[in-house]
């Protein structure tokens, strides 16, 4: 029986004693009211002032990387907790290193992270636990579902906080050599130390027409006002760009499933390219016609060299699926004016048909520097003007990833 409803089972016992002058059931009574009294008040009051913290030392790591979490669960009130279970949902691939520290749930690829416990009034407890990465992906933690009684345990009570926080782990980065790319010059054609090149979104003004400039470059309000041809001259930049873009799709027909494994390979390419190239200096962009986890279209990060650069770069790839919305070979036609003019183009890809050759070599006319890797069994055929580098799929290259 709930206790509200039994308040008017007692105070009908308390009247019809006191009216009859029954002592024993006066006192029965007014006994069982009061232990009502408390319990509906410590029902009211029992999660107030109760929080439930998570400290990290970092949320984002590489797989087989290891970080500690603090949870401190606090009662900030005068009324003490009897018990507490405090259920923290939790993923697998992002769980402690004892994987025992985790309940079963009924979410697949989660577990719980159950802390029991008594709470003294303005009590604090902490724990620690050693997580280890395990798997690229992002991660959701929480909700927290918390559980208590009132101060006699006659009734349950539960209560869900939403403290949804996320956990990354990268792509594995294969080193330099895995990749095969030319010793010389791993990440496009460069003619000296410090080349300069010419960036089409900076203008810094205009001069006088020479037979060599590209027509494209005329600045007719400028023509109109001097009378004689004028061109457009743009601010030289000494960093090298490159545009890595990488095709998720692991089959020809999406009906035929998806190969995880190759999917994760080509993932980890695109990640390592990504990684070496930025350290060695490049301005390094994105693109894919694979979604974002909790996306519904492909995404595009624009070359850059800030500090957080490359952090989006592998964040993007650690969030990167399987669904896509288009064949490859159209995203990438579709995604070129969005490209920097004059950026190296790394083609990564487990699939090359015919299509997609054709779109290759009509690509090679407005990107001339253009490096294909393909992850398929066959080698790949030779295509005048891009470089082919054959990285066919198996065991050894994850082994490889570090």
């Amino acid at each position: 029986m709930s206790l509200h409803r039994s308040w008017p089972i007692f105070v009908t016992l308390f009247l019809a004693g006191a009216m009859l002058r029954q002592e024993w059931l006066v006192i029965f009574s007014g006994a069982f009211l009061l232990i009502l009294l408390a319990a509906s008040l410590s029902r009211r009051f029992a999660f107030r002032g109760v929080t439930y913290r998570r400290h990290w030392h970092y949320r984002r790591g590489f797989p087989g990387e290891e970080t500690t979490l603090r949870v401190e669960i606090e009662n900030r009130k005068l009324l003490p907790l009897t018990w507490l279970r405090a259920s923290d949902q939790w993923p697998l691939d992002a769980a402690p290193v004892d994987k025992n520290a985790l309940s079963p749930s009924n979410i697949a690829g989660q577990g719980q992270l159950v802390n029991a416990l008594s709470l003294k009034p303005d009590e604090k407890v902490t724990r620690t636990y050693p997580l280890r990465f395990r798997k690229r992906g992002v991660y959701t933690v929480g909700p927290v579902d918390l559980e208590t009684s009132d101060i006699f345990g006659l009734a349950p009570l539960e209560k869900r906080l939403s403290y949804p926080e996320t956990l990354t782990v990268f792509p594995q980065i294969l080193p330099l050599n895995a990749l095969r790319l030319p010793a010389d010059d791993p990440f496009g054609e460069r003619a000296a130390p410090r080349r300069l090149f010419e960036d089409p979104t900076q203008p810094m003004g205009v001069r006088p027409y020479q037979p060599e400039d590209d027509f494209r470059h005329v600045h007719w309000p400028a023509t109109a006002r001097s009378g004689a041809v004028q061109v457009k001259v743009y601010q030289p930049v000494t960093s090298h760009v490159l545009t890595v873009c990488l095709n998720v799709s692991t089959s020809y027909h999406a009906w035929l499933g998806t190969n995880q494994h190759l999917l994760e390979a080509l993932i980890n390419v695109a990640a390592s390219a990504c990684y070496h190239a930025f350290n060695s200096g490049c301005s390094v962009g994105l693109v894919s016609n694979g979604c974002l986890s909790h996306a519904d279209r492909p995404f595009q990060i624009a070359p850059g060299r800030s500090s957080n650069q490359l952090a989006t770069l592998l964040q993007s790839l650690a969030a990167v699926t399987v669904y896509t919305t288009a064949p490859f070979e159209d995203f990438l036609i579709r995604s070129l004016p969005k490209i920097p003019y004059g950026s190296t183009l790394m083609i990564v890809t487990a699939l090359l048909p015919d299509s997609l050759v054709e779109s290759l070599m009509r690509l090679k006319k407005y990107r001339p520097h253009t490096t294909l890797i393909s992850l398929a069994e066959s080698a790949p055929p030779t295509l005048p003007g891009i470089q082919t580098i054959h990285l066919p799929y198996s065991e050894d290259l994850l082994a490889h990833a570090h």
